[in-house]
């Protein structure tokens, strides 16, 4: 049965904008290219139109990532740790309609990795947000996964009209329109770097007094990836990092998994979260990606756009050094 918990009044919260630089995607494309050369054998890089995301393999809620794009990062892990603030809870429409001057007037396709609406399942667990709203309409395929019976992953869509979500997100907003994007194709992984943090310490490394975010989806094709679940919320404080990895349940996931979230280029004074990808698939798996660990046979594809503009919510008071994995 779900727990009855109120969601923070979107009213309340403290919002900061920022606006991004957005590069050309040929820009982009340069400054990645050398970073995924150097942990990738096989690599390709282009400058497309973006295919229709809602077709396999990707089977996303709208088919583009283009129209007014934006990052959403809510609140952080200093709301899970060292002890978890339940009573951080958001609602995804009332959010969008308070960064619309409180009304939405076009549709927002929101994408990206968070913790999910425990109050829910009376329980911890992990989302992987995929949906379109707009001010007539709802498609909600977003997944929710955690750990079941005998520490299996369970993975379930989540309700229709459900746009909750708990202590953290990192979503990428459009209008899911078509449009030029960035593909972006490896495999045979010959680095210690997962597929995203490639991208995200080129990123670092090139723009270093500006700050640059991007958005999107990718596919695990062939291999596995280590994804951690978290388990329910522990009963003791999490003071370490090797106290979070043992209350976290890490799974060996295999292919086709579609991974949605964001990257930037820098934490910069509003305590971002660098790279943020969950991922889900029609087999039963899901959780928070950190690298594939079938570095010889891996093959990634994946869709990116440039952001525009940021949106920092209920940002903590204070960071923590741990967990932003």
């Amino acid at each position: 049965m779900a727990t009855p918990v109120s969601t923070i009044s979107p009213e309340s919260l403290k919002i900061s904008q920022r606006q991004l630089f957005a590069p050309s995607l040929q820009e982009i494309k340069n400054v990645l290219s050398p970073a995924l050369a150097e942990n990738f054998s096989e690599v390709s890089i282009e400058v497309v139109d973006c295919p229709d995301l809602t077709q396999q393999p990707f089977t996303l809620a709208a088919a583009g990532l283009g129209g007014s794009k934006t990052i959403l990062e809510v609140g952080g892990p200093s709301f899970l740790l060292p002890s978890v603030q339940r009573d951080k809870v958001y609602e995804l429409k009332s959010i969008l309609n308070r960064i619309n001057n409180g009304k939405m007037e076009k549709k927002g396709f929101v994408i990206g990795a968070g913790a999910g609406p425990w109050p829910r399942l009376s329980r911890n667990c992990e989302m992987m947000m995929n949906v379109i709203v707009s001010p007539t309409d709802l498609k909600n395929e977003t997944r929710l996964s955690w750990v079941g019976p005998n520490e299996k992953c369970i993975l379930e869509e989540s309700l229709e009209n459900d746009l909750r979500f708990a202590l953290l997100a990192n979503l990428y907003l459009s209008e899911g329109k078509p449009g030029k994007v960035l593909k972006v194709h490896a495999k045979k992984r010959t680095g210690n770097l997962d597929f995203i943090a490639t991208m995200q310490k080129a990123l670092e490394s090139h723009y270093k007094d500006k700050l640059v975010g991007l958005g999107g989806t990718f596919l695990l094709k062939q291999g596995k990836a280590k994804q951690h679940v978290m388990r329910d919320f522990s009963s003791v404080p999490l003071t370490t990092e090797k106290a979070l990895n043992d209350w976290l349940k890490f799974y060996d996931m295999s292919a086709p998994l579609i991974a949605v979230g964001t990257f930037v280029s820098a934490e910069t004074d509003l305590d971002l979260r660098v790279q943020h990808f969950h991922s889900f698939s029609h087999h039963g798996e899901g959780g928070h990606y950190h690298i594939d660990t079938t570095p010889e046979t891996v093959e990634y594809l994946g869709y990116f756009s440039v952001a525009e503009l940021l949106y920092r919510i209920d940002q903590p008071a204070v960071g923590v050094t741990f967990g932003k994995d």
